[in-house]
């Protein structure tokens, strides 16, 4: 089980990440844009984020660029679909 996924997206602002990054990639700077953390507390985030394989870092010149990895979100959908399948009354058809 990826435990490091569910520790990663149990942090608040860490999840605020991943919600920005929904809309598509961003740059560090404009995702430190929309905190009031040090640039050390961002990048510890980052850290944790991309160990879990949540998030994925590209350098673009002087910058780096933050997409989200969906594979490792399909791959954590998938578990907890089998987990907790849907109860047989959802999925009988009328």
């Amino acid at each position: 089980m990826r435990d490091d996924v569910f520790r990663a997206i149990a942090d608040p602002q860490r999840r605020k990440i991943l919600k920005l990054l929904q809309k598509g990639s961003m740059s560090a700077g404009q995702i430190a844009a929309q905190f009031d953390i040090t640039k050390g507390s961002l990048s510890y985030h980052f850290n944790i984020l991309k160990g879990a394989g949540l998030i994925r870092c590209e350098r673009h010149a002087q910058e780096q660029v933050y997409s989200l990895n969906t594979s490792v979100f399909e791959e954590i959908a998938a578990m907890l679909l089998e987990l907790f399948p849907a109860p047989r009354s959802l999925t009988r058809k009328a």
